[in-house]
């Protein structure tokens, strides 16, 4: 008698089809925005014009009050470090140094959060210790938070 050899089972299209939906439609639409993102970067030389065209679209697509959050916060890291490169990133506002990105702003009905967040990625200089943060949430801003922002910015860039 000859051993049968065993078939791996195969996945029904029902298993398929609800492993398509582990992400929400918020999820997908940014990964397709930043898919987009990816192929505009690739086939011309982007500019500051360009980045910050996007950008400006992206926050006039946003509704208030991340709309005015995303505008207040463009100005101040504009004004603190004018070599970062806006840009968008996963579709929100986002400032890059060489093509990496640096800070970005995530609005609160992106993914309906009850807040909104201006975080770091790796490339910003706010080491201190074995431990900090990168993420900070924003319910509103005052002049204070924008004092505390702005000094943010401009460690992060070095």
């Amino acid at each position: 008698m000859s051993p049968v050899a065993k078939k791996a089972p195969r996945k029904s299209v029902t298993a398929v089809a609800k492993s398509a939906e582990t992400f929400t439609a918020a999820e997908r639409a940014a990964m397709q925005a930043r898919a987009q993102e990816l192929k505009a970067e690739t086939r011309a030389n982007r500019s500051r014009e360009e980045g910050e065209r996007e950008l400006l679209a992206a926050i006039a697509a946003m509704q208030e009050p991340d709309r005015g959050m995303a505008m207040r916060l463009h100005a101040v890291v504009k004004a603190s470090a004018p070599a970062l490169m806006p840009k968008t990133w996963y579709g929100m506002p986002a400032y890059a140094l060489d093509d990496k990105v640096v800070c970005f702003f995530k609005g609160a009905q992106k993914f309906k959060d009850r807040y909104a967040t201006f975080g770091f990625n790796d490339k910003a200089r706010l080491d201190d210790g074995a431990m900090w943060p990168t993420t900070f949430a924003l319910k509103a801003l005052n002049a204070e938070v924008e004092k505390r922002i702005a000094a943010l910015v401009k460690q992060a860039v070095g």
